[in-house]
């Protein structure tokens, strides 16, 4: 049998930041697809020439990187939820 890594607490802590992270990321990215005007001092502009083109590309990086990082908190969010259940059998197997 594979003891957890995390405790009890720490895993619950990391599965409500994981969601929280997941959801937030995911929105920020949506909005970053469809060029939200109010995030435009968001994007990276150095050596910006000032062409639409250009200020595309830059919202649909600054997305990609949004939901790199959102689908990281995916693979935290699964190890933590592994690491709760295994808290959960181990505490049920001991009573």
């Amino acid at each position: 049998m594979v003891s957890p890594i995390c405790g009890p607490k720490l895993s619950a802590y990391c599965s409500i930041l994981s969601v929280w992270g997941i959801v937030m990321l995911g929105l920020l990215g949506l909005f970053f697809q469809i060029r939200s005007p109010t995030l435009i001092e968001d994007i990276p502009l150095e050596n910006w020439n000032g062409t639409y083109s250009e200020a595309v590309e830059k919202f649909e990086q600054t997305a990609m990187n949004c939901w790199i990082a959102a689908g990281i908190y995916v693979v935290l969010f699964i190890f933590s939820f592994v690491q709760q259940r295994m808290h959960s059998r181990a505490s049920y197997e001991m009573s």
